[in-house]
């Protein structure tokens, strides 16, 4: 299969309509059908489902849609890449960061590579979850990732930033916000905003509440640490996230230290068998943001946005 099988393909998906794929591609239409019949054949299945009004996907033809957008995503990355270096760049690093890891140190490290690594190009990914960035660092997509442990490859080095704690975020009107530090327990009456099933901080809360007695009654998911406060800010439930959560100033959200709170690390990761000396040098610049040690614990407010 080639990239213009893809391509082709991609562009007769998107509009459901061979015409109009075809003049999207600036060619005709008896090309384009016999292009994509020529597909069908080589990878021995349909693809799509053709009437006289409009062309449906196979299921087969779904997982090509998406996964042929990612390949070609990432072919043209590659093709960017190579012109970047070939024009003068010392090389390509691709970084991945999780929630407010995003906005926290991603500007820090960027400016620090752009002042010590002239020349070097920094494609940033964020708000990226744990196994997504695992993912990447295995198969070559991203060369560093700032995680929250734990990893479950082998292949994944590991670096500890900094280790934070789990808060309670509330609703401003919650009566559990009336109160300064709380116990986990606190919350198990409580409806739970969280993040993804399989994100670190989610399993650490999970775990957490289970130790606790109880199990959280979760009623949205949200990726982003922004999405997920705007649900608490909107009255929808709780959550618990990380302390440095607190940096999103929400009208309408209140941070409530927890006793005994549970640990989460935040980590600086990438593939033991792409240890390249310019992934050290870019490693280095984190030494001057990582503290490993343990957050203050905020102090109780009593206003009602923060």
């Amino acid at each position: 299969m080639e990239t213009r099988h893809l391509k082709y393909f991609i562009a007769v998906a998107e509009e459901r309509h061979f015409g109009r794929a075809a003049l999207r591609l600036h060619m005709a239409q008896p090309p384009l059908s016999q292009q994509i019949r020529q597909l069908e054949e080589l990878l021995g299945t349909p693809l799509l489902v053709r009437t006289t009004r409009k062309v449906d996907l196979t299921p087969a033809g779904q997982v090509l849609l998406d996964r042929g957008r990612a390949l070609l995503q990432e072919l043209d990355a590659l093709v960017e890449d190579v012109q970047q270096v070939g024009a003068g760049a010392t090389g390509v690093i691709r970084v991945g960061f999780t929630g407010t890891a995003t906005y926290r140190l991603m500007p820090g490290i960027v400016q620090a590579a752009r002042r010590t690594l002239p020349g070097l190009r920094i494609t940033v990914q964020g708000e990226m979850l744990t196994p997504q960035m695992e993912a990447a660092l295995e198969e070559g997509r991203l060369d560093v990732a700032v995680l929250r442990p734990p990893v479950r490859s082998d292949e994944i080095a590991l670096r500890l930033l900094e280790q934070d704690q789990l808060v309670a975020a509330l609703p401003a009107d919650s009566p559990l916000a009336e109160r300064g530090t709380l116990d986990i327990t606190d919350l198990s009456a409580e409806d739970f905003i969280g993040y993804p099933s399989s994100s670190a901080v989610n399993s650490i809360s999970v775990e957490a509440c289970r130790k606790a007695g109880f199990k959280p009654r979760l009623v949205q998911e949200a990726k982003e640490t922004s999405t997920l406060l705007s649900l608490v800010a909107a009255g929808m439930g709780v959550a618990l996230v990380p302390m440095t959560s607190r940096m999103f100033s929400f009208q309408g959200v209140v941070f409530r230290p927890l006793r005994n709170p549970p640990p989460v690390d935040l980590a600086v990761a990438w593939n033991r068998n792409n240890d390249t000396p310019l992934i050290r040098s870019f490693l280095a610049l984190f030494d001057a943001f990582g503290t490993s040690q343990p957050p203050a614990q905020p102090a109780p407010a009593k206003d009602t946005s923060e």
